[in-house]
């Protein structure tokens, strides 16, 4: 159910679903079950919905981080972490993979990793849970196509993207503001 990624703590979940002619049942997050696997408890929901070719990310916050478990509910999307922890073994490196409704896999991502998704599908819907509330103040935006993380997004376009996302600067400009290795 629960798989290391190439990146130390970024677990790949794999839910058990019960199928059956009416349908299908899965439990998506049970905090016993997950605390086991080192995934704390969680205290906020998001949910968003976006359009194909929609690239979101790369995001994390400098004053609140948070660890995320995030899962798509509709659709497909590709999902990607990226370890912004300076001073890890890891730094700057990253991991992706197809997370869609119909394969019901989830990720999470400790505090110290940036988070971003290409929306693959006609639509998508994304819920995630977050460990900690959301600081605007220290949102951090990183450049989705930073070379110096060399992300493969899979794209097929030019992506959507916001106008903070437009804008991101480079990993290596924003040190001062990332989270240490501990």
């Amino acid at each position: 159910m629960f798989q290391e990624t190439d990146l130390p703590g970024v677990l790949l979940i794999e839910p058990r679903v019960h199928h059956d002619p009416r349908g299908f049942f899965l439990e998506t997050y049970r905090a016993s079950l997950y605390a086991e696997a080192s995934i704390p408890t969680f205290v906020q929901d998001n949910h968003s919905r976006s359009a194909r070719g929609t690239l979101r990310g790369l995001h994390a916050n400098s004053t609140n981080p948070q660890g995320k478990l995030i899962r798509c509910v509709q659709g497909s999307i590709f999902d990607v972490a990226v370890d912004i922890r300076v001073g890890s073994p890891t730094f700057g490196k990253w991991a992706g993979v197809e997370i869609s409704a119909d394969n019901f896999r989830q990720i999470y991502m400790p505090e110290g990793f940036a988070h971003g998704f290409y929306v693959i599908s006609d639509t998508a819907e994304v819920e995630y849970k977050c460990t900690r509330y959301y600081d605007p103040n220290g949102d951090l935006y990183i450049a989705w196509d930073d070379p110096d993380i060399g992300i493969d997004w899979q794209l097929t376009g030019e992506p959507l993207l916001s106008d903070r996302d437009k804008t991101a600067q480079r990993l290596a400009q924003q040190t001062d503001a990332l989270p240490r290795f501990a």
